[in-house]
Formats: C-alpha cells, structure tokens, sequence
C-alpha cells in the first residue's frame, strides 16, 4: 500500500485528504503544515510520494519540490494548488514533481496513478 505525505498550510484541507486517501486504501505516512517540516519529515519518514501544495507560508511548494527530488531513496511528488496548473505557466512542467492535481479533483486513483510514473 502506497504512503503519502500530505503538505498544506490548512488543516482542514490536510484532514479532508487524509480521509479521502484512507478511504481509497493510500497510507498517510504523516503530515507538515510547511516546506521545513515537510522536508524534515520526507527524510526521516521515506514515503512513497508527497502531496504537495504550492502555496506554503515559509516556501514556495516548488522549492521544495526542488529539495524533496534530492532524498535518496527518490520520493514521488505530486503538486496540488487549488488553481488551476496554467496559473504556473510552465513551471509545473519544469519541476521536480511527477504531476500536478488540482485539489478538488483529488483521488486516490489520480495518486496512484502519479506514483506509479
């Protein structure tokens, strides 16, 4: 069973997508509330891929997508906005991230079929 960290600054959001994910079968290896802990926690935590969000009060999610690709073993990242992907030009496409979900289309299907690549 895939584990995921989830990555938003809103707590009810991050409770919302663990709900959704636990429902679908995904384990939730843990939660950060910023781009610190997020990368704190990827490095001791190793889960499969991290849900993301872009918009983090202390770093730009892209950032830190940049800082996640670095852990060995790799770790899949899944970008999430509550925008749509062409508010970020190309830089959704340039980045570390295996994909990109807009967050009201979240799914478990939609996460395993981005950490599957």
């Amino acid at each position: 069973m895939p584990s995921v960290l989830i990555v938003d600054d809103h707590a009810p959001f991050r409770l919302e997508a663990r709900r959704l994910l636990e429902a679908e079968g995904l384990t939730v290896a843990g939660e950060a509330a910023n781009g610190r802990v997020a990368l704190t926690l990827a490095r001791s935590l190793h889960p499969d891929g991290v849900l993301l969000d872009i918009g983090l009060p202390d770093m730009d999610g892209l950032s830190v997508a940049e800082q996640l690709a670095a852990i060995k073993p790799p770790i899949r990242i899944i970008l999430i906005s509550s925008r749509d992907a062409s508010v970020y030009g190309g830089r959704i496409g340039a980045s570390a991230a295996s994909g990109f979900i807009r967050k009201d289309e979240l799914t478990g299907d939609a996460i395993r079929s981005l950490l599957a690549g």
